[in-house]
């Protein structure tokens, strides 16, 4: 289903309650619930509300939300950096009660989709199992290795995936 108006894309099937939850744009008027949502998946490696901010309203950045019954329940960024021919995915987490429904591999694909380029990367931290189970079912292989990039010696793997 699309509702241009609404900036709708297609839906995905909540397997909880057989409802749909919507992949539309968000914008600066989400910054509560992301912030939210980012408190909830990521607890202290959450971003700070002007990195919220930020990811809201800057140029070349593509941000998608899941929504379901107006609450945002995933969120993804990607930040297109043209001049190196990489994009960045900065961000994607979806909340507890919505994860493996496909929501986030939903918000996943359309991001690279938007984002256009041929090479994309993103980091993870080396102990978030589901999520380096996602990436690399989409294609993604590890290309380095952040030493304490999220603090008391916890490591990023640099992720990337070419077409």
């Amino acid at each position: 289903m699309m509702n241009k108006k609404q900036g709708l894309q297609p839906v995905v099937q909540n397997s909880m309650e057989n409802t749909a939850v919507s992949i539309q744009t968000a914008s600066w008027h989400d910054v509560g619930q992301l912030r939210q949502l980012e408190q909830e998946c990521f607890g202290e490696d959450a971003w700070p509300l002007i990195d919220l901010i930020g990811v809201l309203t800057m140029p070349g950045v593509v941000r998608l939300k899941a929504v379901f019954e107006d609450q945002m329940v995933g969120f993804v960024a990607g930040d297109t950096r043209s001049e190196e021919g990489i994009g960045w995915i900065t961000t994607l987490g979806i909340r507890k009660t919505y994860r493996r429904q496909g929501i986030a591999q939903s918000l996943l694909t359309l991001c690279e989709e938007r984002m256009g380029m041929r090479c994309i990367r993103l980091c993870v931290r080396r102990d978030n199992d589901p999520a380096l189970n996602l990436y690399e079912q989409n294609g993604y292989h590890r290309f380095d290795v952040w030493s304490n990039y999220y603090g008391q010696g916890r490591d990023a793997l640099v992720l990337e995936k070419k077409d």
